[in-house]
């Protein structure tokens, strides 16, 4: 007998709807519908993955709960609430691998415009103004990496092919990385902020990173350096931020993500100089959803053919764990 899969959409399906129901017993499920779909389920796919839908539709018996949760994203932190983390019959799976080369060219797209100041150059364009000026080199810059997922890591391959200098920050240090070169511990971080041009936010949000970008942080990055958040905006205590950009110590930053999605029409962020604002689009690519589909559709497969899924979440620590080190 097939699973019963419910799959968590708002009005976008997969690609491959078809090849997912030709595995399982398969029923579409909108916010408003879910509690009453998800309780006996078999397995869950969130299509939309943020949103506190699934929290407040999860079954009171642990027993109704679906034993595997698939999240169509790489952060799963809507997902870390009591009921489905302390249940030990669930697995949970996120996208991880899909989003990894887009966010690493949105990166650099970021910092090249920083350092180029595109913005302003597209305002001069609507005002027809002439204004020939210098901009910055990022050959040679230093950049700090914060996340040594697999996301981290194709930002730093990306930024040291164009002749970054690139280091992280991670759980692990360590000397000789492959991708990042050193690798700072939490205890290293002062130093490292002190010497960054640019720090890069890809770290996932759990309990342990929420917040970490706090006002003492931000007054260790080197006075003029730019900050750059393709992680998820909970990292940062953005009013602190607010605050750093407005005296000038730190010449701008590139927001992919915030505490509050849609960003508030009265954020300051919107209107500081320096600023560049994007609606969490940075992973978004063309084919971006078909890519995410097959993923869904090969663990799928997996786990009808009892082989093991991909891309399992330790629950506890809120993403997959690295085979190596960082």
């Amino acid at each position: 007998m097939a699973d019963r899969l419910v799959v968590l959409h708002r009005g976008i399906l997969p690609h491959n709807a078809a090849g997912i129901e030709s595995l399982a017993d398969t029923v579409y499920a909108t916010e408003e519908e879910l509690p009453h779909l998800l309780p006996g389920a078999d397995t869950l796919l969130c299509w939309h993955s943020i949103t506190p839908a699934v929290e407040a539709a999860w079954p009171a018996d642990p027993s109704s709960a679906p034993g595997w949760v698939h999240v169509a994203s790489a952060g799963v932190d809507s997902l870390l609430f009591p009921a489905l983390v302390d249940n030990p019959r669930v697995v949970l799976t996120n996208s991880r691998g899909v989003y990894d080369r887009p966010i690493a060219e949105y990166v650099l797209g970021l910092i090249l415009a920083l350092a180029k100041d595109f913005p302003g150059t597209w305002e001069h364009q609507r005002r027809r103004e002439w204004r020939p000026r210098d901009s910055e080199r990022i050959d040679g810059r230093t950049v700090l990496v914060w996340g040594t997922g697999p996301i981290g890591r194709a930002v730093a391959r990306l930024l040291r092919a164009v002749g970054m200098r690139v280091s992280a920050v991670g759980r692990t240090e360590c000397a000789e990385d492959p991708d990042f070169g050193t690798v700072h511990a939490l205890s290293g971080l002062r130093p490292a902020l002190a010497a960054a041009d640019y720090v890069v936010l890809a770290a996932p949000l759990t309990a342990a990173t929420r917040g970490m970008v706090d006002a003492s942080v931000l007054a260790s990055m080197k006075p003029g350096a730019r900050l750059v958040n393709v992680g998820r905006g909970g990292l940062v205590d953005e009013e602190a931020l607010v605050r750093h950009l407005t005296d000038g110590r730190l010449a701008g930053a590139a927001l992919d993500v915030f505490a509050q999605e849609p960003l508030p029409a009265a954020s300051p962020l919107w209107d500081l100089p320096g600023v560049i604002v994007s609606p969490h689009t940075a992973g978004e690519v063309t084919g971006w959803r078909d890519d995410l589909a097959d993923l869904f559709l090969d663990n799928l497969t997996r786990r009808a053919e009892g082989r093991e899924l991909r891309n399992v979440v330790d629950k506890e620590r809120g993403y997959v764990r690295e085979v190596r080190g960082g």
